[in-house]
């Protein structure tokens, strides 16, 4: 059962997938961040910080215990690889408006996780976000205009051991439920197959 870390009485509102980021390189990103002297957009708040996996939007309440049930039964028992991610290019996403850290190159064992989380959330109803999927982290909203200078070159090195549940409230991400990230191999395994299987509740 998936326990609530936010204020009792708020409803589920918009909900997503992802990976989120120790509290040392938050602090490293949100310096570099500023050394950009950024004079456009709206800065994302250092404790928002994250990699989204799979973007859901409005969720009926009633339906997260089993949207948590399904992915307990995607994630392996015991602990696997991390999912390693290095966030090296500074990039303007002009459609959305966002100012972005993005990887060079996806690791295959992310792309895994997310195709598995899709394959998870069909049955319940639940239709993500349907595109190809670009692993960023936003830095900037409502940002116009080209990439700015970077003195240094961004180069963030996230080493995944688990990925949560997030409810989008108020301008602020609650975490509400963290899985383990197994091995790349039982991950791509349990979305074939179609069982498409820090302080918050761990789910193991």
């Amino acid at each position: 059962m998936v326990q609530d870390a936010r204020p009792s009485g708020a409803p589920f509102k918009r909900l997503f997938f992802a990976l989120d980021l120790p509290e040392a390189q938050r602090r490293a990103v949100a310096q570099w961040r500023r050394e950009l002297g950024l004079r456009a957009g709206k800065p994302v708040p250092a404790e928002n910080f994250h990699v989204t996996l799979l973007f859901l939007g409005d969720v009926d309440a009633a339906l997260v215990p089993a949207l948590c049930a399904a992915v307990d039964g995607m994630t392996p028992r015991g602990t696997g690889a991390p999912i390693r991610l290095l966030l090296d290019r500074l990039q303007v996403w002009r459609r959305a408006g966002a100012l972005v850290l993005e990887p060079g190159e996806t690791p295959a064992s992310l792309r895994q996780l997310v195709y598995g989380l899709e394959q998870r959330v069909l049955p319940l109803g639940i239709a993500g976000q349907a595109r190809d999927y670009r692993a960023h982290l936003t830095l900037s909203r409502d940002f116009q205009g080209p990439p700015p200078e970077a003195g240094q070159a961004p180069e963030f090195l996230l080493d995944a051991r688990r990925f949560g549940l997030y409810e989008s409230r108020k301008g602020r991400y609650w975490p509400l439920a963290e899985w383990p990230l197994g091995a790349a191999e039982a991950l791509s395994q349990a979305a074939a197959s179609g069982r498409s299987s820090q302080g918050w509740p761990k789910r193991n």
